[in-house]
């Protein structure tokens, strides 16, 4: 592992336990500089590494849309992915706002044909998506998630952080499709967070996950 991604993952211990103090303030700053880490320089303007631009350097268009050999993912699917899932966790579920996607149309934006987080999908619809996908449109999309993101997390209040999600925005995310039913076990999964679990993982350690996979598929293809 290389000293960025070490730096990365003793942050992202640093976030767990001060999240667990309850140390709101210290937390919202560290969680800041985790999140600017996996997303562009242009989302935070914070002066850190960023995963995404060096993901991004080199990484031609058929490279973006390619699906490796024995590989299930494309770098346009991963990119897509952490992008719906992030805004449906953060506006949704964490501030009850609109889901960005919709509420700036962004699926005409992105060529896309679906509106879901992209879970439990086929390779074959994995591969017609990952060809669909307009490449600066999901760039400019990712970064209006991760804005977002960015303000919400610094509205919140100390007593949210140990609130469970509520029930009735996980059932408006199953209502508006964002979730299939074939991936129920991802709302359990939210269900069963607290706002302070959810800072944990869609968006900082979720993006993390998927941006190592994508780079492993960048040295594949």
């Amino acid at each position: 592992m290389d000293t960025n991604r070490k730096i990365w993952n003793e942050g992202q211990q640093n976030l767990r336990r001060t999240l667990a103090a309850g140390d709101l303030t210290k937390a919202i700053e560290q969680f800041l500089t985790q999140h600017a880490m996996v997303h562009s320089k242009k989302v935070s303007r914070a002066d850190v590494w960023s995963f995404e631009d060096e993901l991004w350097q080199g990484l031609t268009e058929k490279a973006f849309r390619t699906i490796p050999p024995k590989g299930g993912h494309s770098i346009a699917w991963i990119l897509f992915h952490i992008a719906r899932i992030e805004d449906i966790t953060m506006n949704m579920l964490v501030a009850g706002n609109p889901q960005i996607y919709i509420r700036d149309k962004w699926a005409k934006k992105l060529k896309s044909t679906i509106h879901h987080s992209a879970n439990r999908m086929d390779n074959e619809s994995v591969a017609q998506l990952s060809s669909q996908l307009e490449l600066t449109a999901l760039r400019e999309y990712r970064a209006a998630v991760g804005r977002g993101t960015r303000d919400i997390v610094r509205k919140i209040r100390p007593h949210e952080l140990n609130q469970k999600v509520d029930t009735a925005r996980l059932q408006t995310v199953l209502d508006q499709g964002a979730v299939i039913p074939e991936a129920m076990e991802i709302v359990h999964y939210w269900g069963n967070r607290t706002i302070a679990g959810l800072l944990l993982m869609p968006p900082t350690r979720h993006n993390f996950l998927h941006l190592n996979e994508a780079f492993r598929v960048k040295k594949k293809v």
